[in-house]
């Protein structure tokens, strides 16, 4: 996989190179709550501008149905782009039409442009593999070279991210080179003890990736939604919390083969209840209540880790030489029921291991959660993405940019 620093040793002065990034931000009533995926492109970009380029950067924005529609538009990204980079930064109402076309032949040596979100033509996403190539032959024209740097995609067979390298000389961005460096750390000749947290609402998300680490990890905590899938493949009485029922012999089958493999499989002593889900907008309090792990109320929703948990699972992470992070413990998003996330993460940043919070909802919730993002290990750009490697399966994303 060549990198950008070869092209730029190459020279790319007075080239039009095309970056797929990530810039898939989160918005709410048109505001970017977290441009951490923007910060991360940042060096690529200004690598190519500095060095004389026309960079033409291009991403996707939420799902939208193949169409334009301006709740998904890439223009705040775009203007956020240009604060963050310090200079002018153009913007292409459309991806491959009239205007992106203008925009990018106005182009002048070290300018930088955003096209509109990819996903608002219907080739983008496109199972058929002669409509993405479509697409992709439009958007080579734009471009004299490619820079793949928008790792949160590239476990997506996209016109963009995988037909597109195919047309163009092709380059991994600063980022991706970055992901997958740190990817290869959790998979080949990794630092033990090795331990993995994993969170989040649903079990069925992470069954693949716990097939895998079952054979490669030391230790794995559970949290989040989907440890009561555990819980009640114990046995235990989950009360009205989130249950996947169709998972549990699955989850049953890995608490056994954890125990045979010698991997320790930890999960919650005791956890956070209510009797009715928070109000994330309003925050208001919400009465928790603390219960032991094997006797959640009936009428009661386990909403977090409790806190002899939280001291359980610090304890695991202390020793650790490396740990991943995906997911979060709890409902981080309100006060009452973000203490498990917030405990985990701290115990990160006292771990003396290389730690790694592997995007998604974990990403999100420590800089949300207020922690210098600097002083972990590695925080991904895409949760998605890492797990899909960690899981062993092929990303096409990274096999395009493979010579």
């Amino acid at each position: 996989m060549k990198t950008i620093d070869e092209l730029l040793a190459e020279g790319v002065a007075g080239r039009r190179v095309f970056v797929r990034a990530d810039l898939n931000v989160p918005l709410d009533s048109g505001t970017i709550t977290d441009d951490g995926r923007i910060r991360a492109v940042l060096p690529t970009v200004k690598a190519l501008a500095d060095a004389g380029a026309k960079v033409v950067v291009a991403s996707h924005l939420g799902r939208p149905k193949g169409a334009p529609d301006p709740a998904f538009s890439l223009a705040t990204a775009a203007s956020r782009l240009g604060e963050l980079l310090g200079r002018g930064v153009a913007f292409a109402t459309d991806t491959v039409g009239e205007s992106a076309t203008s925009v990018v032949a106005g182009l002048h040596d070290g300018d930088v442009a955003v096209i509109e979100n990819l996903r608002f033509n219907a080739g983008e996403t496109a199972k058929d593999d002669a409509e993405r190539g479509e697409f992709a032959d439009r958007l080579a024209a734009l471009a004299d070279v490619y820079v793949g740097d928008g790792f949160g995609a590239v476990h997506r067979k996209h016109a963009s991210v995988y037909d597109l390298p195919a047309r163009l000389p092709h380059y991994a961005g600063y980022l991706i080179a970055t992901e997958v460096g740190v990817l290869k750390k959790l998979t080949e000749d990794v630092q033990r003890p090795y331990v993995v947290a994993l969170g989040g609402s649903k079990v069925s998300d992470k069954l693949a990736v716990i097939d895998q680490l079952l054979g490669k990890a030391d230790r794995l905590l559970i949290g989040g939604g989907m440890v009561f899938t555990f819980l009640k493949a114990k046995g235990y009485e989950v009360g009205a919390s989130l249950l996947q029922e169709d998972q549990i012999p699955v989850v049953q089958e890995y608490i056994e083969r954890a125990e045979k493999s010698g991997v320790e499989l930890v999960l919650p002593v005791d956890v956070v209840t209510s009797t009715e889900f928070p109000d994330l907008k309003t925050k208001a309090p919400a009465n928790p209540n603390t219960v032991a792990a094997d006797a959640i109320p009936a009428d009661q929703l386990g909403l977090d880790i409790g806190p002899q948990t939280r001291k359980l699972y610090a304890s695991k992470l202390a020793d650790a030489a490396t740990v991943f992070w995906n997911g979060p413990m709890g409902v981080f998003e309100h006060p009452d029921y973000a203490e498990g996330t917030k405990a985990v993460a701290q115990a990160l940043l006292d771990s003396p291991g290389f730690t790694v919070v592997g995007g998604g909802d974990s990403a999100a919730a420590v800089r949300i959660l207020g922690f210098d993002e600097t002083a972990f290990g590695h925080i991904s750009t895409g949760g998605g993405a890492s797990l899909e490697y960690l899981e062993g399966k092929t990303l096409p994303g990274l096999a395009a940019l493979e010579d």
